[in-house]
């Protein structure tokens, strides 16, 4: 066991952090104000090799699972909705990758990121209206027309929705086999039937684009379906004869791999309220001293810092053993995501209150954060749904 960062790791970690000081953190507060997507950001990301396939692929070669936690922290600490701008393709290329085929990957990955001088967004487009967390009841339906599949449905909560150049969109083939009858479609903005919906106005993470996709009569070649054909009514064949084709979905277990990284994400957000509490208690006076020595507020900064550590330490362990190709015996994922999500409410919540009448208003980034910070208990599967893992894994 080592805990030390190799010199590699080291200066990877510095030059993200210096971006996100340099390039995010002076934008944050105009964008979360304005909602609008940050794509001078995301092509000053692109320019720098920030947002690119390349940064997926050494994180894939990295046998400690390191690379994209420290990474994300780094830029999260920065502003989340920006993070999620430059790593919110990261989610579609994951499906990409673990269900489609080679041919697939190398055809479409590089479509989701586009060029430096032009950056494209990918998204995986899942919830739907009925069907939040519980993506094994999806209403969207894949109908196959002779050499065409035919789409239709309406998608919410889409992580880059409005512009995405490429969208992994998963749909029911055969609804009689419940998620077992699901399969993944790689659908480009042009193809005809798809649309972006409404853009969604949120409590915090403003930089990032919400919205609805929309599909109407959604058309798309039949070698669009992640896997191939083939691998599809194998896949169905199985379901229908009872045979076991694996405990949950590809969506599923798309999520379950990914759960480490907005963990991350979490901590990165938890960190950043942390060190502007620290900062502020040092210089504010209460009663003719600094407040950072009146032992309630000691016992909240440790507090805060005592819970942001668990949760890197969760986050790396579970980094780990996805690295090493290991499983997660007891959902070691969703144990990450869950604490880093409830400590990043948490901690935000405890930095506005050590600020007291200025945590609460626009002038420091403290409310901002706390505003961020819920959606980590609630996307990509919400702190009740990790709890559910957890204990199904404890017990099976």
């Amino acid at each position: 066991m080592d805990f030390s960062l190799s010199e590699e790791q080291t200066e990877l970690q510095k030059w993200a952090h210096e971006f996100a000081e340099k390039e995010i953190r002076p934008v944050a507060a105009e964008y979360d104000e304005s909602e609008e997507f940050p794509w001078p950001v995301l092509k000053k990301a692109a320019e720098a090799g920030l947002y690119s396939i390349d940064i997926y692929l050494q994180a894939q070669q990295d046998p400690t699972g390191m690379t994209l936690p420290l990474l994300m922290e780094e830029v999260f600490w920065g502003c989340p909705g920006i993070g999620l701008a430059i790593f919110g393709t990261g989610l579609p290329l994951s499906a990409l990758a673990a269900v489609g085929t080679q041919d697939q990957l190398f055809e479409w990955a590089p479509k989701m990121f586009g060029t430096p001088e032009d950056p494209k967004l990918g998204a995986f487009a899942v919830t739907e209206p009925q069907a939040g967390s519980d993506v094994r009841n999806l209403r969207t339906r894949a109908k196959r027309d002779g050499d065409t599949w035919v789409l239709n449905g309406t998608k919410v909560f889409i992580t880059n929705g409005q512009y995405a150049e490429v969208y992994i969109v998963v749909a029911t083939v055969d609804p009689e086999l419940g998620h077992r009858g699901q399969a993944s479609f790689i659908i480009h903005k042009d193809d005809p039937g798809i649309r972006p919906g409404k853009k969604e106005k949120k409590l915090g993470i403003r930089a990032s684009d919400t919205s609805e996709v929309i599909l109407e009569d959604c058309r798309i070649p039949l070698d669009r379906v992640l896997g191939g054909v083939e691998k599809l009514e194998s896949k169905l064949a199985k379901a229908k004869s009872g045979e076991s084709t694996g405990r949950s979905s590809a969506a599923l277990r798309t999520f379950e791999v990914t759960r480490p990284s907005v963990a991350i994400q979490a901590v990165g957000i938890a960190r950043a309220a942390l060190e502007f509490a620290i900062d502020y208690a040092k210089e504010r006076e209460a009663f003719g001293v600094p407040i950072s020595q009146h032992q309630s507020i000691q016992n909240l900064l440790a507090d805060m810092a005592v819970e942001i550590e668990a949760s890197r330490l969760l986050v790396y362990k579970a980094a780990w053993l996805a690295a090493s190709g290991q499983p997660f015996p007891k959902a070691e994922g969703s144990m990450s995501k869950l604490k880093a999500g409830e400590t990043a409410v948490r901690v935000t919540e405890q930095a506005v209150q050590v600020l007291g009448g200025y945590g609460f208003i626009k002038d420091y980034p403290v409310e901002k954060w706390y505003r961020d910070s819920k959606i980590y208990t609630i996307f990509e599967g919400t702190s009740e749904i990790q709890r559910m893992v957890i204990a199904r894994a404890l017990l099976s």
